[in-house]
């Protein structure tokens, strides 16, 4: 039988090795998605078609055309063309400050996860109680939106954002 100091040692490693499993665990999930809706698994996965930017985004979680776009307006149009040729515009109003559905571009969030463009790239593919419907191709309809438009969407809407100074999805790092 083990001593008492052999037996808290035993278990403090235990517990170590535990720890550092469930900390293993946790990096290599840092990137899985999360349906808005209930909490479980959103599925998506990087395809043949999917652009460089997007395999990035669903590598890392950050969107690369969100710094993009702060940084070049011209090229920060290719969001707004998407969000008004996929009738976001319809609810959310031309520029993303709500119609029929909510604000998106103020810092009153809909869910806390906006704050994240990993969050509100969730809500855009998955959907939400509130109303929307999944818009992700690969979760029903193949004609809805590849991650590269929503990613671009999510872009342009940052550039819209009035909410105030704190911008945390221009300091977004990379999920390892």
């Amino acid at each position: 039988m083990l001593g008492n100091k052999a037996f808290k040692s035993t278990l403090f490693v235990g517990m170590l090795t535990l720890a550092g499993l469930t900390l293993s665990f946790q990096a290599n999930a840092a990137c899985d998605f999360v349906s808005t809706k209930d909490g479980s698994p959103l599925v998506i996965k990087a395809v043949d078609t999917d652009t460089p930017q997007a395999k990035e985004f669903l590598a890392t979680c950050v969107n690369p055309y969100t710094k993009a776009y702060a940084k070049d307006a011209e090229a920060a149009k290719a969001g707004k063309k998407k969000f008004g040729y996929y009738s976001c515009t319809q609810c959310h109003g031309p520029n993303g400050g709500g119609q029929v559905g909510p604000s998106i571009t103020d810092s009153t969030w809909q869910y806390s996860k906006h704050v994240t463009d990993k969050g509100i790239f969730e809500t855009i593919a998955g959907g939400s109680n509130g109303g929307m419907f999944a818009w992700h191709n690969q979760l029903g309809n193949p004609e809805n939106l590849a991650t590269d438009d929503i990613l671009k969407i999510v872009g342009w809407l940052r550039t819209q954002y009035n909410g105030g100074s704190e911008k945390p999805w221009l300091n977004e790092t990379p999920k390892k």
